[in-house]
């Protein structure tokens, strides 16, 4: 249940829904841009026929093709700059808490878990902020 002040906040933030995600999709291309010619970093594609909020920009780093850099190479020059990022979630059947439950699957999520990083994506970025993170990134992989 909601209290009244929380159904306000909400619904307030609704109007300038549209706005947000207009600003997180042009975050997602500007990453998607700076990265493109990167071998082994590769941004998670909206499926066809889907409108993503793109609520979170996702990088997938294999060091098979990026010289041995890695998705944590990455977090820890982010890091070192005070540049938040963290790894995609742990998948459920990883959890300590669901080890002996049944599970279905096929490896891409312990792929992506393994080599997914999640970069700053939010609709406050400024386009300083934006360039920063591009450039530590980029910085990494040379």
């Amino acid at each position: 249940r909601m209290s009244n002040v929380c159904a306000a906040i909400g619904r307030g933030q609704m109007e300038v829904l549209d706005e947000h995600i207009a600003v997180r999709r042009s975050n997602w291309e500007k990453y998607n841009e700076a990265f493109k010619n990167y071998k082994g970093v590769s941004l998670l594609e909206e499926p066809g026929g889907y409108f993503s909020n793109r609520w979170l920009s996702t990088i997938v780093v294999d060091p098979a093709y990026t010289g041995g850099v890695t998705r944590e190479d990455i977090r820890f020059e982010l890091e070192a700059d005070n540049i938040e990022s963290r790894p995609l979630w742990k998948p459920m059947h990883m959890q300590p808490v669901f080890k002996d439950a049944p599970q279905y699957t096929n490896g891409v999520s312990e792929k992506l878990f393994s080599k997914g990083l999640c970069l700053p994506s939010g609709s406050n970025l400024s386009d300083e902020d934006l360039r920063r993170v591009i450039q530590k990134v980029t910085k990494t992989l040379l």
